[in-house]
């Protein structure tokens, strides 16, 4: 039976636990499940790809499973290992035993150390599986993750063949940092995430921040946008917009002034030189007590 039954529900469910969808991200999250299809999500960091992923498992009430990708990830960190510390303290304890016993023994489910990958896929329960930042890891990984996607099932030499009982909810995500493979996507729905538009944003602030003012909420994400239309290094993504609403809102600001910008706008900057742009396109004076 499918979770969802049209793009418009999954949007009302999304905003019931806070994230606020719109309609293609409404759309794809649907037909992800429908279809039985990986959802790839790319878009720039902090525009909410990851907390999608956290929402729909909430949504669902499905264990979320996450593998966090970086440089260098290899399928022992991934998928399984063995524990090899406990095969060697058994073996010793069992030393006059036969090397094809104890082969058997130690090759078991008890010694084996699962992963993200594995956990997902052996899960008997509605899991949602969170492949966080899929372009950090190199192509070698990329294939095997393709493999997996493509069955979902995983071959363990001294097990057999683990499939999946019940497939996960798979949400790959992406900074586009790298180009991802063909073969990857053709397996997967898109979903291109940016910046979302003013409404959409100061709804989201509402929402995520209890206590902003409409007028605050209004007043920040316009100059979020203003600023993102900058040379920025780092421009302010939502999560840095939802961190400035809060730092105001505990500062106890009602509205952007110059003394509320210069106090507090390296919440949303994080470098300097975005600092120095960001006064200056606000065109925020240097503070007197300064110098």
């Amino acid at each position: 039976m499918s979770a969802f039954t049209s793009p418009g529900e999954v949007a009302k469910r999304l905003a019931d636990v806070g994230y606020l969808p719109d309609e293609s991200i409404a759309t794809v999250a649907f037909l992800a499940e429908r279809l039985g299809k990986p959802v790839l999500v790319e878009g720039p960091a902090g525009v909410g790809k990851t907390e999608l992923a956290k929402a729909i498992s909430q949504v669902l009430d499905a264990r979320l499973v996450r593998l966090q990708c970086y440089e260098g990830l290899d399928e022992a960190k991934a998928l399984y290992e063995w524990n090899y510390s406990k095969q060697l303290l058994r073996i010793q304890a069992d030393a006059g035993r036969g090397w094809d016993e104890a082969h058997d023994d130690i090759f078991g489910p008890d010694f084996l150390l699962t992963r993200p990958l594995l956990e997902a896929i052996s899960a008997d329960a509605a899991t949602v599986l969170l492949v966080d930042e899929i372009d950090k890891v190199d192509f070698e990984f990329e294939a095997l993750l393709l493999e997996i996607l493509s069955d979902f099932q995983v071959t363990i030499p001294e097990l057999g063949t683990v499939a999946a009982v019940r497939r996960p909810y798979v949400v790959l995500t992406s900074n586009n940092t790298r180009e991802l493979s063909e073969a990857l996507k053709r397996r997967c729905l898109y979903l291109h995430m940016d910046y979302p538009d003013v409404d959409r944003e100061r709804d989201i602030v509402r929402t995520r921040v209890p206590g902003v003012s409409e007028h605050l909420a209004d007043q920040l994400v316009r100059i979020v946008r203003s600023l993102r239309q900058l040379d920025l290094r780092k421009p302010p993504a939502v999560a840095e917009t939802l961190d400035w609403a809060q730092a105001l809102l505990e500062l106890g600001f009602d509205t952007v002034d110059d003394t509320a910008a210069r106090t507090t706008l390296s919440v949303l900057l994080k470098h300097r030189s975005d600092l120095t742009k960001g006064l200056a396109h606000l065109e925020v004076p240097a503070d007197p007590s300064a110098g």
